[in-house]
Order: C-alpha cells, then sequence, then structure tokens
C-alpha cells in the first residue's frame, strides 16, 4: 500500500469515530435533558409528616439464663468441671423440655487462662450457660428451683411472634388511619381542598424483652431449693407502628 492511501486510510478511520462520539454525546444530550425537565416539575406543595399508633399487650415467653464459673490450676480440670455441672442442669432442663412451651439450649461454653501480676499462667477459669425459654412460665419458674449445679444470671420476659402479629393488623390499620387525617388536617390549614399520598413508609416495633435480674445479680444464687420456685411478672410490652412519608397537597 502506497503512503497516500495509508493516509486516506488513517483520516477515514478518524472520521468515523468523531462521527460515533457526536452521535454518543448528542444521546447523552437527550437523555439528560428529560430529567433535568422532570426535576423542574416535580410538586412543590409536598408535605412530609408521620403518625403512629400503640397497643399493650402482655409478654408471654419467659426466659432464663443459667450460668456457673469455675477455676483452678489445671485446666482440664476445669472444664470437666464445667462439664459436670452443665450436664447436671441440661439433664433436669430435659425432663421439663415441651416444644413450643419450654425451649432448651446449651450457651456460652468458655475456657481461659488467668495470669499472675508477674506474667505467666497461673491458673485457668471457666464458665458455661445453659438458657431455657418458652411461654409455660410456671413449669419454667418451678424448673428453676430444682436447678443446683448453676445459678441464674439473667431473667427476661419477651413477646412472642404469634401474640405480636395477633394485634398488629389492628395497629397498622389506626396507624395509617392517623396518617391519613393528619394529612387531611394539615392540608386544611395550610389553605388546599385534599390531598393525594406519595411515597410511604410502615415501620413496626416493640419495646423488646423486659430483664427482671439486675446486671450485678448475674452469676449468684437465686432459687436454693427444689420447691423454691423463681418469683416471676410478666409485665406489658408496647407493639407501635410508624407511619411516616410524604403526601401533596392539593386544590379539590
Amino acid at each position: 500500500m502506497h503512503k497516500t492511501d495509508r493516509s486516506l486510510s488513517k483520516n477515514k478511520t478518524l472520521r468515523s469515530l468523531l462521527v460515533l462520539m457526536s452521535a454518543a454525546t448528542a444521546a447523552g444530550l437527550a437523555v439528560a435533558a428529560p430529567a433535568g425537565q422532570n426535576q423542574d416539575n416535580l410538586p412543590r406543595d409536598r408535605l412530609n409528616l408521620s403518625a403512629s399508633a400503640s397497643v399493650e399487650v402482655t409478654r408471654d415467653v419467659l426466659g432464663v439464663s443459667f450460668a456457673t464459673t469455675k477455676e483452678g490450676t489445671d485446666a482440664a480440670a476445669v472444664q470437666t468441671a464445667l462439664k459436670q455441672a452443665l450436664d447436671a442442669a441440661l439433664a433436669e432442663a430435659r425432663k421439663a423440655a415441651k416444644p413450643g412451651q419450654i425451649e432448651v439450649q446449651t450457651g456460652n461454653f468458655s475456657l481461659y487462662p488467668r495470669y499472675a501480676p508477674k506474667g505467666g499462667i497461673n491458673g485457668w477459669q471457666g464458665t458455661a450457660e445453659l438458657l431455657v425459654e418458652g411461654k409455660d412460665a410456671a413449669g419454667i419458674a418451678q424448673l428453676s428451683g430444682r436447678i443446683s449445679s448453676m445459678n441464674i444470671s439473667r431473667v427476661s420476659y419477651s413477646l412472642s411472634k404469634e401474640q405480636r402479629q395477633k394485634v398488629e393488623g389492628d395497629v397498622v390499620k389506626q396507624a395509617i388511619a392517623n396518617f391519613k387525617a393528619r394529612a387531611a388536617d394539615y392540608a386544611q390549614q395550610f389553605g388546599y381542598g385534599g390531598y393525594s399520598i406519595g411515597e410511604v413508609n410502615v415501620n413496626t416495633q416493640d419495646s423488646g424483652p423486659m430483664p427482671m435480674a439486675a446486671p450485678q445479680m448475674r452469676f449468684k444464687a437465686m432459687a436454693a431449693s427444689a420447691d423454691e420456685a423463681l418469683p416471676t411478672e410478666a409485665g406489658k410490652a408496647s407493639v407501635t407502628v410508624n407511619v411516616s412519608g410524604t403526601v401533596v397537597m392539593t386544590v379539590r
């Protein structure tokens, strides 16, 4: 190929690239223009607001955590002592276990070295935990008095999924009704005849578990004999639904 032919070929390729780049730029501008136009046409009469509704429900799930701490100079001996305490408590708890009513599971099991002030390991310490939870509060309270190899470290009441769902539907309806009422009221106060609903978020929450044992009572005995049941009181939980979003106030 002659030098002149190669130059013509390069110029032709360059022109093709410039045409493609111009077309891409034009396409980009064509897409960007409507976006800017939409931003200019956004409704100006928007109002952000929120409303909520709540109801109190009796907590129906009792949870009790049992724990024990062992220490000594030999790691294997400490681990064995922890295992024996956990096995004894687990055997007693399994006698009372009932699906959906009294659920039993093991919790934290840890062993770690204890260091001397001048450095070096001078012993071992470990903890083991057993968790009991369920709707049979009376059965769990009685069980707590029969477990002697471990101490009660934490007690709490919570709301079951079934109990929460039982009232959640009515609370959602009330929260939405409150949202609509506030939207209509505010639209009227601003001098508008009505409103239309834009984006809305609906969130449900409850007050969470209620602790019954103070933190300073962890790892201290609370039930000393087989005929001494743990005293309990369920209390109330609050199921709350929050509705928040945007409404557009209209003339009609």
